[in-house]
């Protein structure tokens, strides 16, 4: 079994996995539209009905994810462990966005407008790039070798800056301290566990291919870390 960044990296389909996941998910943000567009007066509707569109948005990228991009074993631990996490915040974010800690009504702005845009390009930077990735490996002269192309020729693990540029823009939709917790939680484990655990993994499997590739090129931050 090759474990690496606490998951299991042995291809397999693991369809009934991964169909209960997108199912859970499903019903997560089912939640949050009756919580954004159902009889609740929220002193921020508006912000609570962007806030679950956030959701549904990430939960049609986590489907793409889920069936076309994912390859290795997924585990029910996994799929419920994950699923725990998503309803926190997808559905906290709803609640704190729609101001059920607010004193008074917190009216959009242009601040939202960049968040948004937050939202955007992380959902952009993470499937896209994964998207890329996908469409090099189905190349016979791929086999063996590592993608260092596309969006990853910035960043080796683009696709997590991507999470945390969502997650910070989400954030700052909630409009909420409280929702901070999330984006810093995430980036924390980018950068002290998953990001780690990934390179000893690709190192390992790639050789002198992906260590070349390393050592000239960001880990998230292109140009900068």
């Amino acid at each position: 079994m090759a474990d690496s960044g606490g998951v299991n990296r042995d291809h397999n389909r693991s369809f009934s996995q991964k169909l209960t996941f997108a199912l859970i998910h499903a019903c997560i943000v089912a939640t949050c539209i009756w919580l954004a567009f159902g009889s609740i007066d929220w002193p921020n509707p508006m912000r609570a009905r962007l806030l679950a569109f956030c959701a549904i948005l990430y939960w049609a990228r986590h489907c793409v994810t889920l069936f076309v991009l994912l390859k290795r074993h997924v585990a029910y631990s996994e799929v419920f462990g994950l699923s725990v996490f998503i309803a926190v915040f997808e559905i906290g974010f709803v609640l704190l966005g729609g101001g059920i800690l607010a004193n008074a009504p917190t009216q959009l702005g242009s601040l939202d407008g960049i968040a948004f845009a937050f939202v955007l390009l992380g959902s952009y930077l993470n499937t896209g790039s994964e998207l890329q990735r996908w469409q090099w490996k189905k190349k016979l002269s791929s086999k063996g070798h590592c993608f260092n192309e596309g969006l990853f020729g910035y960043a080796t693990h683009i696709n997590y800056s991507g999470d945390s540029v969502l997650f910070a823009g989400w954030a700052m939709l909630a409009a909420s301290m409280f929702a901070w917790g999330i984006p810093i939680f995430v980036t924390a484990g980018f950068l002290f566990f998953h990001v780690p655990a990934l390179d000893a993994y690709l190192s390992k499997r790639y050789g002198v291919e992906f260590d070349e590739y390393a050592a000239k090129t960001a880990k998230l931050l292109p140009f900068i870390y």
